[in-house]
């Protein structure tokens, strides 16, 4: 499986991003991954490799780049809850200092350089995000609505920016909660404000599951989770976007 590190010109500079895609060459349909808070990693590198192996050229960007390259902060191999504090200690600057106006910037520049790659081809590409990624997913969907067909999100924070987000999506979206962040309550007004704007969506809350589950590398991990999120994502990509 190729793969490579790259650098993305973005308007503050340079940002470092991981990339994979399928062997024998041809031009394959575009995915952007946003990885969770803990960032660019061994699992996250072989999420994109498996994503890849469907037939997509995958994108990781590293989204605190301005902080440095990743990995941005020292992780150890398995992030436990025992680990938790103190990498979370390091990580709230990063993400508070990641502004809506940060991310929006980033997001062209990302899908910019996304559809110009070789091996990238022509026509919509997909969004997909984990965590803090599923948000900038959804917020990258919502401000290319002519670019970006369909969008992911896993046990990510997407109802942060509420009804004025879901009003100007036009791609197809999927949405995995863990058990452990949504209510059924809860999911049930969000899912409300989803038909208001009249989006086409699936959102779902993964049984037995905290936030994180799809990360080999924390306790939250849940591999039966993480099978279903790629039951959902894959069909989600094939459905939407040419040559998947």
């Amino acid at each position: 499986m190729p793969s490579k590190t790259l650098q993305i010109p973005t308007a503050d500079g340079q940002a470092d991003a991981f990339a994979a895609f399928p062997d024998g060459g041809g031009l394959h349909p575009g995915v952007l991954m946003y990885a969770d808070g803990f960032g660019i990693r061994p699992v996250l590198r072989e999420m994109a490799r498996e994503l890849a192996r469907h037939g997509y050229y995958v994108l990781v960007p590293n989204i605190f780049y301005r902080h440095g390259p990743a990995p941005v902060i020292e992780l150890p191999e398995h992030i436990g809850e025992a680990a938790r504090p103190a990498v979370f200690a390091q990580l709230m600057p990063l993400i508070e200092a990641h502004t809506t106006e940060r991310v929006l910037s980033d997001a062209d520049a990302y899908l910019r350089f996304l559809t110009t790659q070789p091996e990238v081809s022509a026509g919509p590409v997909a969004v997909t995000g984990y965590c803090i990624g599923g948000l900038l997913a959804m917020r990258t969907a919502a401000a290319q609505p002519g670019q970006v067909a369909s969008v992911a999100a896993f046990h990510g924070p997407v109802g942060a920016d509420g009804p004025d987000l879901f009003s100007k999506l036009t791609a197809q979206v999927h949405l995995g909660h863990a058990e452990g962040d949504m209510t059924l309550e809860a999911l049930g007004e969000l899912n409300q404000a989803l038909d208001a704007a009249g989006v086409g969506y699936t959102s779902e809350i993964y049984p037995g599951t905290i936030h994180g589950f799809t990360m080999s590398d924390t306790d939250a991990f849940n591999s039966a989770a993480l099978q279903r999120h790629w039951d959902r994502l894959l069909p989600l990509l094939g459905r939407t976007l040419a040559n998947g």
